[in-house]
């Protein structure tokens, strides 16, 4: 079996989103012949809140090394855990390959710097590496006119990355788009590098191992009301459709006055209780705390699993481009929830949601959006037609295996094969 040393300077217990990512590739790469340890910050250096609930979803025999990092001081002049650990990180990789005979060497990004460790490692060991595009590197940043530091951060991204990927084997991305760059900037690698895109897995085990935590809903409480639940963050162009919706709720008030749409972590910032983006809609139309509630902080995995179990229904909302993959539908098919979806009409979602009767869904024309005023409440109407007669059964559910974390697992498996060659 070959080895996998996968640098990830956050992982479970950290809180993050991009965890799971590592954890589940990690989780399933035995699977495919390929034997990970990861190469991890300790938690003690960790700014984001701790969840140690989700260690308990890693694999037992799992190796896990942890460095030290330097602290965060005040004034926050570094606050980048790869930055802050770049040297710890460093030497116990390039120990780790020697001793561990170790075949390849896999970074997941951000954090950003940590991209430049595999160069250095491959300079100094000539084992082959990869990087993952969690989220683009270079892109422009909001504001950059008027923000000094943002136009740095953009110079510096421009500058570091081309260091970082010139000897690299393999570069994957959470879609093409998020890589689509490096080709673009850097095209000489398209004749030495594999490129690949795989999205986020979903992990029917994360849902099954609620049984054994006592974790409990406490966002919302039973109350008779169908309570529908939309969990994540709002795409940028979602709330020109999102006021259309509730220009719909506040003109049929009959209609909706037996649901609740409870959104989490929807908020401005990760871990601002008030940073609201939907309240100030909801309050707009007269819907806040009667119809629409809005959890802005965003709160750890499982206990949105938890929300997800608890909840009717399950909401999504896209935005007025098709961007929005099948692979964001699972944790709701997982949930085991009828889904009623709002997404562009050249969505492969929507079509998926359709097709597998995971759902109902609202087919949005970008250039039409006021229509969705009148034909919101048809969907309501028939949304709940369809949800009284839904059972998880009726899924199905073989169309979303592709969108499975070891599916999602096995694509790179047969990309760090190819790159091996």
């Amino acid at each position: 079996m070959k080895k996998i040393l996968i640098i990830s300077p956050h992982f479970p217990p950290s809180n993050l989103a991009a965890v799971h990512r590592s954890r589940l590739f990690a989780q399933h790469l035995p699977e495919f012949g390929w034997q990970p340890i990861v190469l991890t910050v300790h938690e003690d250096y960790y700014e984001e809140q701790l969840d140690r609930n989700l260690e308990q979803l890693l694999p037992k025999d799992l190796r896990i090394e942890k460095v030290k990092a330097m602290k965060v001081k005040q004034p926050r002049l570094v606050g980048d855990i790869g930055l802050r650990a770049f040297r710890q990180l460093y030497r116990k990789a390039k120990a780790l390959i020697k001793e561990e005979k170790i075949d390849f060497v896999y970074i997941p990004i951000p954090s950003f710097y940590a991209a430049l460790l595999g160069r250095w490692l491959y300079v100094a060991t000539r084992v082959k590496y990869g990087i993952d595009y969690i989220d683009p590197w270079v892109h422009p940043f909001p504001n950059r006119d008027k923000s000094l530091r943002h136009r740095l951060s953009e110079a510096l991204a421009g500058f570091l990355e081309p260091i970082a990927i010139r000897n690299a084997s393999l570069i994957t991305g959470v879609a093409e788009g998020y890589y689509k760059g490096v080709l673009e900037r850097t095209p000489v690698l398209e004749a030495t590098c594999v490129f690949g895109a795989m999205p986020y897995g979903g992990e029917r085990a994360d849902h099954e191992k609620l049984k054994e935590l006592d974790i409990k809903p406490y966002l919302f409480a039973k109350n008779g009301k169908r309570q529908m639940v939309y969990a994540g963050a709002m795409l940028p162009k979602a709330y020109e459709p999102l006021e259309a919706i509730f220009k719909s709720i506040q003109q049929n008030p009959v209609e909706f006055a037996d649901v609740e749409f409870h959104f989490i972590g929807t908020g401005k910032t990760p871990d601002d209780p008030n940073g609201f983006n939907i309240k100030p809609y909801a309050e707009k139309y007269g819907l806040w705390q009667t119809v629409v509630f809005e959890y802005p902080k965003r709160i750890p995995y499982l206990d949105v699993l938890v929300h997800l179990d608890a909840a009717d229904g399950v909401f999504i909302l896209g935005s007025t481009e098709p961007h929005y993959t099948p692979s964001k539908v699972y944790q709701g098919v997982l949930a085991g929830k009828p889904i009623m979806a709002v997404l562009h009409k050249a969505s492969t979602a929507a079509q998926v949601i359709k097709r597998t009767n995971a759902g109902l869904a609202y087919l949005l024309d970008p250039e039409n959006v006021k229509a969705l005023e009148t034909n919101f409440v048809k969907l309501y109407q028939q949304y709940k037609i369809f949800a009284a007669e839904f059972t998880p059964a009726q899924v199905q559910q073989k169309e979303f295996d592709a969108y499975s974390a070891k599916a999602v697992t096995a694509q790179l498996a047969q990309l760090l094969n190819k790159a091996m060659e």
